[in-house]
């Protein structure tokens, strides 16, 4: 209830052009918009764009008298930008669905626990993959962010061939999954 009565005063502040309202806004919603775009073909340059017309949007249903937010400033704003986005995606060409198919196939809410249970996953990941170690951090990273292949790595790890290489990989993944799901387990 005490979360409610602060969105709603948030919006007051926002329909009064309240700079202090806007940074929370921001401070508090872009980074998961960030993410979203990212995620879907987007760039930083598309991310703030998004952001910045959900902002227009916002305000001004904020200035409607008749305008009643019935979710959270983050539900209504992720919304915003998803639909702004699917379209901006459709007519560039580069999504082939209906935005109407996509829009009822996952309702916003579902949508958006998911992207904050991968973003606590991904957390989780980089938490192991820090404390995986040298020479296995390095490694992986080589292989699945570099897309280096076997032989680039045995070459440049000191592995007298590629299959080498490839079983120390594999010893490397084996305690990464150790240690993620120690962590996923003790954090879910």
């Amino acid at each position: 209830m005490e979360n409610l009565i602060q969105e709603q005063e948030l919006l007051k502040a926002l329909a009064t052009n309240d700079k202090s309202a806007i940074e929370k806004i921001y401070q508090d919603n872009y980074s998961l918009i960030q993410n979203l775009i990212l995620n879907n073909n987007g760039s930083e340059d598309d991310a703030r764009d998004i952001f910045q017309e959900a902002l227009i949007i916002l305000y001004e249903k904020s200035k409607s008298e008749t305008f009643e937010l019935t979710c959270q400033i983050r539900t209504y704003v992720y919304s915003v930008c998803r639909r702004l986005w699917l379209k901006r995606l459709q007519q560039n060409r580069r999504y082939e669905a209906q935005i109407s198919s996509v829009v009822d196939t996952i309702p916003v809410e579902e949508d958006l626990e998911d992207h904050e249970k991968r973003t606590l996953q991904f957390g989780m990941m980089e938490k192991a993959m820090n404390s995986i170690g040298e020479p296995c951090k390095s490694l992986l990273e080589s292989y699945y962010i570099h897309k280096r292949s076997m032989q680039e790595i045995a070459d440049n790890f000191g592995y007298t061939n590629a299959d080498n290489a490839k079983n120390q990989k594999y010893k490397c993944l084996l305690r990464l999954k150790k240690l993620f799901f120690a962590q996923y387990k003790n954090g879910i």
